[in-house]
């Protein structure tokens, strides 16, 4: 039952993805990979918000493995951030490729104590 809940939040994180970041990355004129730092950014938002309400008691498990594992896991992105990265430096836009390295490590870690501080502020 519980790869079912992964699946299903799969299902619904990889498109949100994708449209969250042609969405993003249109509003934008730049090569830096705008589209693919949100989605990383609110993913460790919503996972960090996520992991305090399972501490706090105020969901379970499966809504974890649900929207954590399966939401967050297919919106979030390593691979593709690691990617763009490469392809900024390759690209000569090495300024960039360190912003994007630094930005999305610094923000994510910072999103995740975030959510963690919401969801201590509403079921601590």
């Amino acid at each position: 039952m519980n790869w079912l809940l992964v699946a299903a939040g799969g299902m619904v994180g990889a498109p949100l993805r994708y449209l969250t970041d042609r969405m993003v990355q249109s509003r934008h004129d730049s090569v830096f990979p705008w589209g693919t730092f949100v989605v990383n950014v609110v993913g460790c938002a919503v996972l960090g918000t996520l992991t305090g309400a399972v501490a706090a008691g105020a969901t379970s498990s499966q809504v974890q493995l649900l929207l954590g594992t399966g939401l967050c896991g297919a919106l979030t992105t390593y691979s593709t951030f690691s990617y763009e990265t490469l392809k900024l430096a390759e690209d000569g836009a090495r300024g960039f490729a360190a912003a994007n390295a630094v930005g999305s490590v610094v923000a994510g870690v910072a999103a995740a104590f975030a959510g963690g501080a919401v969801a201590t502020a509403l079921w601590g």
